[in-house]
Order: C-alpha cells, then structure tokens, then sequence
C-alpha cells in the first residue's frame, strides 16, 4: 500500500539529508499527484539565484514521492536511471513542480514489474516561479522494482 500522507511527507521533505537541507515542501501529495517547492532562501548560488543543484533536486524527487503515495513499497521501489535538466532562465526566488502519473499507468507500471520484476517510467516536468515562468525543464527516467 502507498504511505499515509503525514509519513509521505516525512519521507519526501527529511528522509534524505540532503534533499531535508534544501528545505523542499511538498506542497500536495496524492495518489498520482504531487506539487513541491524549494526556497531560495538558504539555497542561493554566488550571483543570488537559485543553485543549480537545488533545481536538480527539485527535478528529481517529484520521482520518488510519487512512488510512496502511489505504488506498494512493500512490493515495490524505485530508482533514477537517467535526469537531464535544461535551465531556461535564473530562478530568483522559490520553484515549483508538479508531477502526475494516472491510475491507469500506476496499475500498468505495477503489473509489469510484478511479472518482469522491473517497469520505467519516463517525467518530463517544467519547474516554475511563482508567476508561472518556466525556470527549467527536467526529462527523468525512472524505474519501479520488484523486491
């Protein structure tokens, strides 16, 4: 079963030291939806704006949270296979990103890793500011395994 939302949010905001030293939010986590945010605040490169490595993590995790609130981790886990991120512009105060997968792509990506012991699924995801302005572009492949 998927984790409960407190735990969820636990995992995806402190479960890595990391990414809990960013101070990522996860705004939203449901089933086959999740919304995260990481502040510019305390995560400011040399010229003022948001770190490299912060938008890299912001990119990646949404991966991972949508894993606990929507596949059996007691059958199931996930790792990164590939991230590539493309900057469109400076991100000169907190990012968002939001991350889907349908019910019917859960139940498909858990069926086939079930039977093959291993599925991939591909998010390509736009991180934005607070206006809505694309900051970066993120194309991650992920893969779902069998215990």
């Amino acid at each position: 079963m998927p984790f409960p939302a407190e735990i969820a949010r636990q995992f995806t905001e402190e479960k890595i030291a990391f990414v809990k030293r960013t101070n990522l939010k996860a705004e939203v986590l449901e089933p086959g939806f999740v919304r995260l945010r990481v502040p510019l605040a305390g995560n400011e490169n040399h010229i003022g704006t948001l770190y490299a490595g912060a938008l890299f993590t912001l990119a990646e995790i949404p991966g991972g949270a949508l894993f606990i609130t929507s596949f059996d981790a007691s059958r199931f886990y996930p790792i990164v296979k590939e991230m590539n991120l493309r900057f469109r512009r400076p991100a000169t105060g907190d990012i968002w990103v939001e991350a889907r997968l349908s019910a019917e792509e859960i139940e498909r990506l858990q069926t086939e890793a079930a039977t093959n012991g291993k599925a991939e699924y591909l998010l390509e995801l736009k991180l934005t500011d607070s206006s809505g302005e694309v900051v970066a572009e993120s194309r991650g492949l992920y893969q779902l395994r069998a215990h």
